[in-house]
């Protein structure tokens, strides 16, 4: 239980919240109580004060016994005395703890103010003032009142009975408050949770609510996200094993069945001649599929060295053109290079050579005889531009975004003739973009293919 997410943001929630609810419900309750006790100090400061005031105008026994009748029949005890502290009237006995409170004035002190002379309510009986009485300026007499601290107490705990009450809804209110919120917060994070362990099962079809803008709503479209590419890659993955498959058991029937039959007796030299060139051609084939896979597998662990170093690409692009040009001519296809003798490139020579063949190829079976393909570079500043345009059918618009998956072909018949084993692509873009460049591939305006491969910039020969 204690384990959940929302049990733990719930219970830190909690105290923190707890912690600063009794720190405001302390200091509130400690600034309510002192007002009420010096509102009941106040009252009988001014009590005693208007007493002091209207003996002032008669200080005359009738007066005095008038003041303590009146008193007597109220929550209040009322002492006077004479200047020198020798009591003359009380409403009520005078206590010991009275007493104690006259002991302590010193009526040698002549003053004109009242003044709280006993305030400790929760440690005496009693809390007393003292209000002088001064006729014509000359120090008369004292009024001293006394109230019960009990009555203090009683509105004490009173707003103790009071706050703790309030305080029980409000710690109540806060738990409700806390658990909701933060089952607000957690739903979706347990929603993320559930999805992740359905990713772990190989289920892909995670649904999660994208819409938000906070952190959460960027954690499910990520998740959604790695689910798309998780399903994707699971397709892809089938996808290249059946290709693999494919593409190694077709050279593998043709070598074996071709085999079989040279073996034979009565097969005549000018066939065997025959069926072993196609078993060469086979095994050529799956030697070069065997190769890209190698090198895809040494691309993905890191292990595919690139060596980088100032090419000019003039020269790059007459050693291409003078390898792939009796394959152009077969078809009578026009290979048309045009690249300035100054324009150098920070590369690897044999990667991007190998990436230009594939390319050049690629073009070549997809064009039309009496058509023409053509290689152009351009430079400025920070990078180098290498385009490869062709005139053929070119690709469906829906098709681009997948044509440099390993195993993917526009052509779904895998037809050995007409197209590759689908690896060529795949490499070339794992070989530019190990140099730090790109490669793109654009259709036409009415047909054909446009190539754009950028790379980093080198510099001048001298």
């Amino acid at each position: 239980m204690f384990n959940k997410l929302s049990m733990k943001i719930g219970l830190l929630f909690f105290f923190f919240i707890l912690i600063i609810e009794s720190f405001l419900f302390l200091a509130l309750y400690i600034t309510l109580v002192n007002e009420r006790v010096d509102e009941v100090l106040d009252n009988l400061l001014a009590r005693g004060n208007t007493h002091s005031e209207v003996l002032e105008e008669s200080f005359e026994q009738s007066t005095l016994m008038h003041v303590a009748i009146m008193e007597a029949a109220s929550d209040f005890i009322v002492i006077i005395t004479d200047e020198t502290g020798n009591i003359l009237v009380n409403s009520d006995s005078i206590e010991a703890e009275m007493t104690e409170v006259l002991e302590h004035i010193d009526f040698d002190i002549k003053s004109s103010k009242g003044k709280v002379v006993e305030e400790h309510w929760n440690e005496k009986k009693y809390i007393a003032t003292d209000s002088p009485i001064t006729i014509n300026e000359e120090h008369s007499g004292h009024v001293f009142m006394f109230a019960d601290t009990s009555y203090i107490k009683r509105i004490v705990d009173h707003l103790r009975d009071q706050f703790l009450v309030v305080s029980l809804v409000t710690i109540a209110l806060t738990i409700f408050t806390i658990l909701v919120l933060s089952r607000v917060i957690t739903l979706p994070l347990i929603r993320m949770k559930e999805a992740t362990e359905q990713l772990s099962k190989g289920d892909n079809k995670v649904q999660l609510y994208i819409d938000r803008n906070d952190e959460l709503g960027e954690l499910a479209k990520s998740i959604t996200k790695l689910s798309n590419d998780l399903a994707h890659l699971k397709k892809a993955r089938n996808e290249f094993l059946a290709n693999i498959s494919h593409e190694l058991r077709t050279p593998m029937t043709y070598i074996k069945g071709y085999a079989d039959i040279v073996s034979r007796p009565y097969i005549s030299d000018e066939e065997k001649k025959e069926y072993i060139a196609i078993i060469r051609e086979e095994t050529a084939h799956m030697t070069v599929l065997i190769k890209n896979l190698f090198e895809l597998a040494q691309l993905d662990q890191n292990q595919f060295l690139i060596k980088q170093e100032n090419v000019s690409l003039d020269a790059i692009f007459t050693s291409v053109a003078g390898l792939i040009k009796p394959a152009f001519e077969e078809k009578n296809i026009s290979l048309l290079v045009r690249c300035k003798p100054d324009i150098v490139a920070f590369i690897d020579p044999k990667r991007i050579q190998q990436v230009l063949l594939n390319v050049l190829d690629n073009a070549r079976k997809h064009s039309d005889e009496g058509t023409s393909v053509t290689l152009t570079c351009v430079d400025n500043e920070k990078k180098i531009t290498i385009q490869i345009i062709d005139t053929g059918e070119g690709i469906p618009e829906e098709e681009l975004p997948f044509v440099f998956e390993r195993l993917y072909r526009v052509e779904k018949s895998r037809s050995r003739k007409s197209g590759g084993s689908g690896l060529g692509l795949a490499i070339a873009k794992e070989i530019i973009e190990s140099h730090g460049g790109r490669i793109n591939i654009q259709r036409g305006l009415e047909k054909g293919t446009t190539v754009i491969i950028e790379l980093e910039r080198g510099e001048h020969h001298s």
